[in-house]
């Protein structure tokens, strides 16, 4: 897969089908329309081209908003790289961009980029008269000599899968519906800092992480089952993410007690992905309660952690 970054770069000579979206978490959905976007591309003897952005257009528009993201872009590029497609164009998204109209934007993308044809997600907007769709979108295609074709969503029972469903299910704590939306676990990349060493005396030492990224969505206060790599290497263990009410915390803290493991990991890179949760934070009446759970929580982990491998190995 080849990158480039637009308007930095341009590209000539070369035509392609070309979809366009934020791709945050690059879920089944996404999948499913980059999958349809390569049927059409092979159709017409084309090369395939997915379209994002850098950050989120949002952020550029209002400087205020947070956004609570399923993947950084450099995640993005590595999930979208797994997908077969030709060339990935990440937009510099400005304010200039973002008061062009959807003609313009498709102007550029045939004459810049050598867009042929353009593949619209089936809730996909974009310039910036938000009333536009795939109507106006075709219309201008026959104009400039782009065809336009509309994806399909991916649905799965009553579930359509989407950006916004994976970050609801998450938020709710439901981790294996989430994994279900994005075709694989949730994750989250961060270091290991020092904590209130509270777990070690209780005989559970715990990894106090601090994210990569701020904007990372956290799933909903817990205790989950969960992996974790470190230096390439997979662990079973058990997170919390909370308050630390049963000893009068008021901050969130993210902390993961990795089974059987022993070694000094503060400054580390470490990788947490989310297999199930266990139960919702609780305050406990003395650390003597809390270690008797502490000790439920970590079997019903590797009960779950022996499940979710073994259903991963029959795959």
């Amino acid at each position: 897969m080849n990158t480039i970054y637009y308007p930095d770069s341009t590209l000539s000579g070369q035509r392609f089908a070309a979809t366009i979206g934020f791709f945050d978490g690059v879920h089944r959905g996404h999948r499913a329309v980059i999958g349809q976007l390569q049927e059409e591309a092979a159709r017409r003897g084309l090369l395939t081209m997915v379209i994002t952005f850098e950050s989120h257009p949002r952020q550029v528009l209002q400087s205020n908003w947070q956004p609570q993201l399923l993947t950084t872009l450099e995640e993005k590029k590595a999930l979208l790289a797994t997908t077969g497609i030709d060339q990935l164009v990440v937009l510099r998204f400005d304010r200039q961009m973002a008061a062009w109209t959807a003609r313009t934007f498709m102007q550029r993308l045939k004459a810049d980029l050598g867009v042929a044809l353009l593949l619209t997600g089936y809730d996909n907007r974009f310039g910036h008269d938000r009333n536009e769709g795939f109507r106006q979108y075709e219309q201008y295609g026959h104009e400039l000599g782009i065809t336009v074709v509309s994806g399909r969503p991916l649905t799965e029972g009553d579930m359509r899968f989407s950006s916004s469903l994976a970050r609801r299910l998450l938020q709710e704590g439901r981790v294996e519906q989430a994994c279900q939306c994005l075709g694989r676990p949730y994750t989250i990349q961060g270091s290991v800092v020092h904590g209130h060493q509270i777990g070690r005396t209780l005989g559970f030492p715990t990894a106090n992480i601090l994210l990569n990224d701020a904007h990372r969505l956290l799933p909903a206060f817990g205790v989950y089952a969960v992996q974790t790599d470190i230096d390439g290497k997979t662990y079973r263990g058990v997170m919390n993410i909370g308050t630390r009410p049963t000893f009068g915390g008021h901050h969130a803290t993210l902390e993961v007690f990795i089974f059987d493991f022993d070694a000094n990991l503060y400054q580390q890179s470490i990788i947490v992905s989310f297999i199930g949760k266990i139960r919702d934070e609780q305050h406990f009446q003395s650390p003597d309660e809390l270690v008797e759970q502490m000790k439920k929580d970590t079997e019903q982990a590797k009960q779950i952690l022996s499940e979710y491998e073994a259903d991963t190995l029959r795959i």
